[in-house]
């Protein structure tokens, strides 16, 4: 369910934003060189890479924060 919603997600910024979705910041470097319609200015692409560091890191914390019971318990050996 969940790898059909990212999907869904990433289509749908690619077609509905005028960023057409950058997730991906070797996408981002790429477009800064291009000339097409979803190209982005050089100027632009240290703010893309900001926020995609920003939202790895709170992606990051969120699963951290998610999760955190499960590093706790103790790994029991079938031995």
């Amino acid at each position: 369910l969940v790898p059909g919603l990212v999907a869904a997600w990433i289509t749908a910024a690619y077609w509905f934003t005028a960023s057409t979705s950058f997730a991906n910041p070797a996408v981002t470097l790429a477009r800064a060189f291009t000339d097409t319609f979803a190209n982005i200015r050089p100027g632009d692409v240290p703010g893309f890479l900001l926020a995609q560091a920003a939202g790895a890191a709170a992606g990051w914390l969120l699963c951290r924060w998610l999760f955190r019971d499960i590093d706790s318990e103790p790994t029991r050996s079938a031995v």
